[in-house]
């Protein structure tokens, strides 16, 4: 802090599936609930809705959170939602998103999120803060992330929004939430489990009243979280009804249907996006070719009635529920296409086994990064809404025991840890 007077910080957890704001001046954080109708208090979905509009300059409006959702659903054929787009930051294959008859950019798809997002805000993120921390994911999602593409699209895409911009690490900022919590000191492993990423940070928390209480000793990320547990259900339940292993005929071979057209379910930036003549004529061939042409053509469904949501609503139920409960009834119901299956908790476990298994691989480099052993961790904070999943946990009870895990703000540590940072004096430190 600047002479020891304290400053208007702003703290942003762009998340992949929620996003929240947090707002300090001096050692008080203070979540930034969004109003109106469609409001759901301090978290905002990572979610934007487009529609035709002729008295919008463009002629296609949008908007952004649940307002989003609330639009899309309203008229779901007539709109394009785009949900989760931060899990294509890195990646240099998606130069854009075609919505209608427009090409829109990353950085275009967060300016017109985050001016919503203020617009909601009630007036509170209308004056421009003396500090912005923004919240990143150790690593980005995707197959080899780029980590400079990110970082060049997450500039433009603030740009205008701040002068002063550090990026932080986002179980940092967990960290920093947590910190605020403790009476004495410790060494914690923040593990954050977002929508696309899980993020594994140690920090050293010194006393109250130290004059630097915090102090980061390494980090480490994966992406796999969230939406990959949401797609391993897509993949066992849903993909086999819409011609997943079945195949076609190409002259005088039997081909197996091209798996590049199941693996746009495993992302809600690339499902939502499907809805194109160029994707449905492909589609179209496919299935006057198919072993099982009914099988694609609930495919085409899936795409043309903009089922995205809907499809992955009930999966997110189902996961949520199978948290609390040994077995849950899934059942997805759309025209022609009904899917209805008992699942149970150790289906899902073995689904998800392989990602647990690099989950935990992460949290050892994260320990090896920062140099210390197990027994040297004096306490867990895990945060994140997939924190809530009982392999997760199980990750942790059987390293280090149930009576070091501390959980709670799975969606607002991270931002209110983030405002809090921004009244550090030494940003360095903290920022990447």
């Amino acid at each position: 802090m600047p002479d020891g007077a304290p400053v208007r910080a702003l703290g942003l957890d762009f998340g992949t599936t929620n996003s929240v704001a947090a707002i300090s001046a001096g050692q008080q954080s203070d979540l930034v609930d969004f109003t109106g109708a469609a409001a759901t208090g301090a978290v905002f979905r990572s979610a934007l809705c487009f529609w035709h509009d002729d008295e919008v300059k463009g002629g296609i409006a949008h908007e952004a959170g649940p307002w989003a959702i609330a639009e899309y659903l309203d008229f779901p054929q007539g709109s394009r939602f785009i949900q989760s787009f931060k899990s294509v930051a890195a990646m240099a294959m998606f130069e854009h998103a075609t919505v209608f008859e427009k090409r829109l950019r990353f950085e275009e798809l967060g300016q017109m999120f985050l001016a919503r997002m203020i617009a909601h805000a009630g007036g509170k993120l209308d004056q421009r803060p003396e500090r912005i921390i923004i919240g990143r994911p150790v690593e980005y999602a995707g197959s080899r992330p780029d980590e400079a593409l990110a970082r060049q699209r997450y500039d433009a895409m603030f740009k205008g929004f701040g002068t002063d911009i550090r990026y932080v690490y986002e179980p940092l900022g967990a960290a920093f939430s947590y910190a605020s919590q403790l009476t004495q000191a410790a060494t914690i492993l923040v593990a954050d489990f977002g929508g696309g990423t899980s993020d594994f940070s140690i920090v050293r928390v010194a006393a109250p009243g130290a004059a630097q209480r915090c102090v980061p000793l390494g980090s480490a990320g994966i992406g796999i979280a969230g939406d990959r547990f949401d797609y391993r259900i897509v993949d066992q339940l849903v993909l086999p009804m819409l011609g997943k292993g079945t195949s076609y005929r190409s002259f005088d071979k039997l081909l197996e249907i091209p798996r590049s057209h199941f693996a746009n379910f495993a992302d809600w930036s690339r499902l939502a996006l499907l809805r194109n003549r160029r994707t449905l004529a492909e589609l179209a061939r496919l299935q006057k070719a198919a072993s099982d042409p009914a099988a694609i053509g609930r495919m085409i469904a899936v795409i043309e009635q903009e089922l995205g949501y809907a499809l992955y609503d009930v999966v997110g139920a189902l996961k949520r529920t199978l948290s609390q409960a040994d077995s849950a009834h899934f059942q997805f119901k759309a025209d022609d296409l009904t899917i209805e299956a008992e699942v149970t908790r150790a289906d899902f476990e073995r689904w998800i086994a392989p990602d647990i298994a690099s989950i935990e691989a992460t949290v050892d480099k994260a320990l090896a990064q920062a140099g210390v052993g197990l027994d040297a961790i004096d306490r867990i904070f895990l945060t994140g809404g997939s924190s809530l999943i009982p392999a997760i946990r199980a990750i942790f009870e059987r390293r280090f025991g149930t009576d070091r895990i501390a959980v709670g703000g799975e969606l607002t540590s991270i931002a209110h840890g983030l405002a809090l940072i921004g009244q550090e004096e030494d940003l360095a430190a903290w920022s990447t």
